[in-house]
């Protein structure tokens, strides 16, 4: 089966596919997990076009939910199974349904071809190194994928804040969803987000705390994105900051009147390392490929000193399990 990288800075275009698979086959467990296909089912003997257009209605609405749109191109029978061939953002995707339409399979695997070794997802030592690494995990605030990474850098910055410099920044987008108040702020729909104007505020207000209290940061990250979302930030958050410490008029004093220069600013390094979705983490100017774990990102913050201070020898918990290697992107 193979590998999927979060976003390799020279290849994030064509993967995008590849992450597309893993994006769809992660929503598919928790559809699995959470009994969605209730709403799926057929009594037998329906069609296979009628079992694709459900597939694909489905499809739509649980798992790409607006990402991309799903149609269908083909169906054919392949043993007990119909195939159904989609078309999603221009490229072919194969899937798999069940013939009385009780059971959808969004990829297939050759069980004869060797697995990828574990090896492959340990992170090889940076390639550049200096006394105090520079790391920038750039994210969106409502990306599940980057609220994952930034819940895997939090147990690192009290062991590694004083040691290395890690800093948040954030994925922007221009003329996101051909533009508009609905994601972007301002009129030339320079500054927009994926996720609509809620995370794009959110992601102003992020970079607010992280200049003015900088202390308080990751707890109010940590916070804000368990108890709000995309849809209601707007209103949420100001009851979270406060309970966190913040002071919440000045971070509407911030928002309103340096929104714009940190957008740039934040649009300046999404081109200098080529970012095109979240997360994506960048140690000493180089992406990071390695598990998205606390003891993966200690262990790829650690490999890019000159010389690894003592910090480095705690474990962080090796034997997590790593986050999905998928993401938020265009």
């Amino acid at each position: 089966m193979e590998n999927v990288e979060p976003f390799p800075q020279k290849e994030r275009k064509s993967n995008y596919w590849k992450i597309l698979t893993v994006v769809l086959g992660v929503l598919l467990i928790a559809s699995v997990v959470t009994d969605g296909f209730r709403q799926f089912s057929f009594s037998s003997g329906i069609t296979g076009q009628a079992v694709a257009d459900k597939s694909v209605g489905f499809i739509n609405q649980n798992l790409l939910q607006g990402q991309a749109a799903a149609s269908v191109k083909t169906v054919e029978t392949e043993g007990d199974l119909y195939k159904i061939k989609l078309l999603i953002n221009g490229k072919d995707f194969d899937t798999y349904v069940t013939k009385d339409g009780k059971k959808l399979f969004v990829q297939s695997f050759d069980l004869e071809q060797a697995p990828v070794s574990a090896a492959a997802n340990t992170p090889a030592p940076a390639a550049v190194k200096n006394d105090k690494p520079e790391v920038l995990l750039f994210t969106m605030s409502y990306c599940p994928y980057g609220n994952q990474a930034e819940d895997a850098m939090i147990p690192v910055i009290p062991l590694l804040d004083k040691k290395a410099v890690i800093e948040p920044h954030y994925v922007i987008y221009s003329n996101y969803g051909g533009g508009g108040p609905n994601f972007c702020l301002d009129a030339e729909n320079k500054y927009c987000s994926m996720h609509g104007i809620q995370e794009l505020n959110e992601n102003v207000r992020e970079l607010c705390v992280y200049r003015y209290q900088k202390e308080k940061f990751w707890d109010f990250i940590k916070a804000v994105n368990t108890q709000c979302n995309y849809q209601n930030v707007d209103a949420c958050w100001e009851g979270v900051a406060k309970a966190a410490g913040i002071n919440t008029e000045k971070i509407k004093s911030c928002q309103k009147t340096e929104a714009l220069d940190l957008l740039k600013k934040e649009v300046e390094l999404n081109e200098k390392y080529n970012v095109q979705g979240s997360p994506m983490l960048i140690i000493n100017g180089e992406d990071f490929n390695g598990p998205r774990t606390p003891e993966g990102y200690k262990s790829g913050i650690c490999a890019a000193f000159n010389t690894a201070p003592e910090e480095c020898s705690t474990s962080l918990g090796a034997a997590a399990a790593a986050a999905p290697a998928g993401g938020c992107a265009v």
